[in-house]
């Protein structure tokens, strides 16, 4: 979740007074890139344009709403995107990229000059994927979007561990009375049918009145699944412990259903996300619902009961993930990720929705979906196609004021994990966006035609 014009917002370019509590990220040399590089973003910044500026131009909707669209516009293409080189760690090397979902981005403002931090869902060596067991969540840091990406310096805090991994269950021996490092229902555990089970989903990086937070989620093979919060009694790099209101379990209240992994009553809401404005923070669960935090940030005001975003629903409304509210121009923009389904109709025409699943529905990608409100809660507009394959993204503001969205290739269905594309699924991707001004007030993919 994240603002670009919140004040001192969290996800949003911050100001860090003075360099406490930067640790190594103070030594991450500048790039001549930082001088070039947002050249070519002149459309997507909407705050900072005069009012002659001309705007791209919304894309009708489709005839029936819930309708994907597929044009290769809204695709991250070779012209409006890449792959972040970010520092290979030693299971990374035979790829020659880091294997990565949920990929996350943001850029901050430190002593005058960009700190662009990414993280995301990671795997441990050997393992297809990052379940049924990972190994926690680890940061990297550059002066400039196109690198050098460096591993977090970690080895202040946890000499001869490995670099840049910033939490894990594997730290629960640091636990002390009053410092919680790891929850106990974030340890691993084991069963006869996985063996080692429990993974660490899905990180955001945010910085929200002088202190460092990561918000993740505890995956489907955990003790309990479901969304915590950390906070940093250091910089970036941590050292980071459990805040109050994840000590005992996941943030919000048991939901019913769930994968078959997860044991009966352990399943709670998934993907949180933060949200902040002027000096207060709410917290985005999956897939409609928000709450607010305590000022201490301890805990969410609200545990049980949590209010639900005013949305507008496709008929029928689809599994719907990774749910985060971004401001930008005024407006609050709320951005879910839904399968696009490819059926075929009556006619025999082919047909592409965001529908539920059912036989003869087979997924296709996995987009990024928009709604845009005047206020936090909504009512939010029908929603419309951000970028194809671009799900489970965050928006940032880059430097120059330019709009990005990560993307990561689903590799599980659809079109990346086709044989032919998977060696280019799970990657660390950001694309350009382009805002269509204060009257259209969207956002997509950049487009080639505008």
């Amino acid at each position: 979740m994240s603002s670009t014009d919140n004040g001192s917002g969290v996800g949003r370019r911050a100001l860090l007074a003075g360099a406490a509590g930067l640790g190594a990220a103070a030594a991450l040399p500048a790039t001549a890139a930082q001088a070039a590089e947002g050249a070519a973003h002149a459309r997507t910044s909407g705050t900072r344009e005069p009012a002659s500026h001309v705007y791209p131009p919304n894309w009708p909707a489709p005839d029936t709403y819930g309708l994907a669209d597929v044009r290769r516009d809204l695709w991250p293409r070779d012209d409006n995107s890449f792959v972040l080189p970010l520092e290979l760690r030693p299971r990374d090397k035979a790829r020659g990229v880091v294997w990565m979902r949920d990929t996350y981005v943001n850029c901050f403002e430190v002593d005058g000059r960009p700190l662009y931090v990414a993280t995301g869902t990671t795997r441990v060596d050997g393992l297809a994927a990052a379940n049924p067991y990972n190994d926690g969540i680890f940061v990297w840091l550059a002066r400039s979007l196109k690198g050098p990406w460096k591993l977090a310096d970690t080895t202040g805090i946890r000499p001869g561990a490995e670099k840049g991994k910033v939490w894990s269950p594997e730290f629960v021996g640091e636990n002390s009375a009053g410092r919680t490092v790891v929850a106990p229902w974030q340890e691993y555990w084991y069963d006869t049918e996985f063996g080692k089970r429990g993974e660490a989903w899905a990180p955001e990086v945010h910085y929200f009145r002088g202190k460092w937070y990561i918000v993740a989620c505890m995956g489907d093979h955990s003790q309990k699944v479901g969304s915590f919060m950390l906070v940093s009694e250091g910089g970036v790099e941590g050292p980071y412990r459990v805040v109050e209101g994840s000590l005992a379990k996941p943030f919000g209240e048991v939901v019913n259903g769930g994968p078959a992994v997860a044991r009966p009553g352990t399943y709670f809401h998934i993907d949180g996300g933060l949200f902040s404005e002027g000096d207060d923070a709410w917290l985005v669960l999956h897939n409609n619902l928000y709450a607010k935090f305590r000022d201490d940030m301890e805990d969410i005001v609200t545990p049980t009961g949590l209010p639900a975003f005013q949305q507008r629903p496709y008929s029928p409304e689809p599994y719907l993930e990774g749910a985060y509210v971004f401001k930008h121009g005024g407006k609050y923009y709320l951005v879910q990720t839904a399968w696009d389904r490819t059926s075929v109709n009556a006619d025999g025409s082919v047909r592409q929705a965001y529908d539920t699943a059912a036989a003869g529905r087979v997924q296709y990608q996995y987009d990024a979906v928009a709604a845009v409100s005047d206020s936090f809660e909504g009512p939010y507009s029908e929603r419309w196609t951000l970028g194809v394959g671009a799900g489970h993204d965050n928006i940032f503001e880059d430097h120059t004021g330019g709009l990005w969205s990560t993307f990561f290739r689903n590799p599980n269905f659809g079109y990346w994990s086709n044989g032919s594309r998977a060696d280019d699924g799970a990657v660390p991707g950001v694309v350009r966006l382009e805002w269509t001004g204060p009257k259209g007030n969207r956002i997509y993919v950049a487009r080639r035609d505008g």
